[in-house]
């Protein structure tokens, strides 16, 4: 039940990192294009680092900075008594208190701080690169409209969310589909966190040797294991493929575009 209940963890973290992700990603883009220098170059900072350092050593860094940061701001409130250095050698000591989460809490509160640790790892990551398709959607669109809206009386503002935002999603779903398929992709990185996914789940229940079923031996069945998550996985992806291609022909509908030039001759 285990292996079971761990493919709707696979598909919680994609239903919570896909939009927080996108928020990522376009308050990153938003301050790359943004005139005040500082927060211009903060956002195209942010886009820059995170696409640069592979997704495996950003997962197992940021999540113990994070782990450890969140204990040292708590051990400086809780404990402020203490006399003993936190860093000893290769050890990160804090308090009892301090720890996150408690020694004593349930399990549940363990699994959802480690699921809550992963989520906000993978909307960092894909955050930036979602943070590059829509800068790049943004500037793709027609500096001759933006000019016609203020021609008109627009603000900036009313400019960028009527006229900017609404088209560049045209531009910038190809690149969204994609990333929304490597994120599918890297589900299986949960393992390395310490999550329990159905990546943990097939390799514990399938080897052959394993210490939690001692009283159930079996031969190694970890390529059958595998060989279903490889089906949920294509399965998952064509579902994808078809949702996204129906969503690219509604977008371009009646856009100044090549979807919508080809939608307009097939209707003529």
């Amino acid at each position: 039940m285990a292996f079971y209940g761990a493919f709707g963890t696979v598909l919680l973290l994609l239903a919570i990192t896909a939009p927080a992700a996108l928020a990522f990603g376009f308050g990153g883009a938003m301050a790359a294009r943004s005139p005040f220098a500082p927060l211009s170059w903060l956002g195209r900072a942010y886009i820059a680092i995170v696409r640069g350092v592979p997704d495996i050593a950003f997962f197992l860094f940021f999540v113990i900075a994070l782990d450890q940061g969140i204990e040292y701001l708590r051990h400086k409130v809780k404990c402020p008594d203490w006399d003993q250095p936190i860093r000893q050698g290769s050890d990160f000591i804090v308090c009892q208190a301090a720890k996150m989460p408690l020694g004593n809490s349930a399990q549940w509160v363990h699994e959802a701080y480690g699921f809550s640790l992963a989520v906000l790892t993978f909307a960092i990551v894909f955050g930036a690169f979602a943070a590059n398709v829509l800068y790049g959607a943004m500037r793709a669109v027609p500096r001759a409209q933006i000019e016609t809206g203020e021609a008109y009386g627009m603000t900036p503002r009313q400019t960028f969310w009527r006229i900017l935002v609404p088209q560049m999603w045209v531009y910038a779903l190809p690149g969204l589909g994609n990333l929304w398929m490597v994120l599918i992709k890297a589900t299986p990185l949960l393992f390395l966190l310490g999550v329990e996914d159905i990546v943990y789940w097939a390799r514990d229940l399938g080897g052959a040797k394993t210490p939690r079923f001692t009283d159930y031996p079996h031969p190694d069945w970890r390529m059958w294991y595998f060989l279903a998550l490889l089906v949920f996985y294509l399965c998952f992806t064509r579902v994808s493929e078809i949702v996204l291609d129906r969503l690219m022909r509604r977008l371009t509908k009646g856009q100044a575009t090549a979807g919508g030039e080809a939608q307009r001759k097939a209707a003529a």
